[in-house]
C-alpha cells in the first residue's frame, strides 16, 4: 500500500492588500487631524463610468462589518471586502498639479482605463 505524504504546501505570503506613498499618508494625516478628525477614509470600487470600475473613497466614522483595515506609514486606510480582490497589491498616492491635486492609484490588476482616466477595467 503506498503511503501518503504528509508534508503541507508551502505558503505563498500575498503582497499587501494596499500601501500608501509617503505623499499619500502625509496628506491623509492632514486631513485625520483637520477636517476629517475622528474618521478613517475607506476605499472601495463601484460599477460607473466608460470600463465599468471606478474607485470611490469616503470618511467614516467606524469600520463597516467586513472591511479591511490597513496600516500603512502609520495611517489606517479601510478597504470595502468587496473591494479587495480589485486592490490588492495596490499603492494609493497623492499628487498635486497646477489645476488638480487628488489621490490616485497605480493598480497592477487593471487591465485598462477610459479615456478620460475617471474608470478601469480588471
Amino acid at each position: 500500500m503506498a503511503q501518503v505524504s504528509s508534508t503541507k504546501p508551502a505558503v505563498r505570503s500575498l503582497p499587501p492588500l494596499i500601501s500608501l506613498t509617503d505623499a499619500a499618508a502625509t496628506r491623509l494625516q492632514h486631513l485625520y487631524a483637520t477636517a476629517h478628525e475622528g474618521q478613517l477614509l475607506r476605499v472601495s470600487v463601484s460599477t460607473r463610468g466608460c470600463s465599468g470600475q471606478a474607485y470611490d473613497m469616503s470618511f467614516v466614522s467606524q469600520p463597516g462589518d467586513g472591511d479591511e483595515v490597513v496600516n500603512s506609514h502609520d495611517v489606517t486606510v479601510l478597504v470595502d471586502r468587496k473591494a479587495t480582490l480589485f486592490l490588492i497589491g495596490s499603492q494609493m498616492d497623492y499628487r498635486e498639479g497646477d489645476l488638480e491635486s487628488g489621490f490616485v492609484f497605480s493598480n497592477p490588476n487593471e487591465k485598462g482605463r477610459c479615456g478620460c482616466g475617471e474608470s478601469f477595467h480588471v
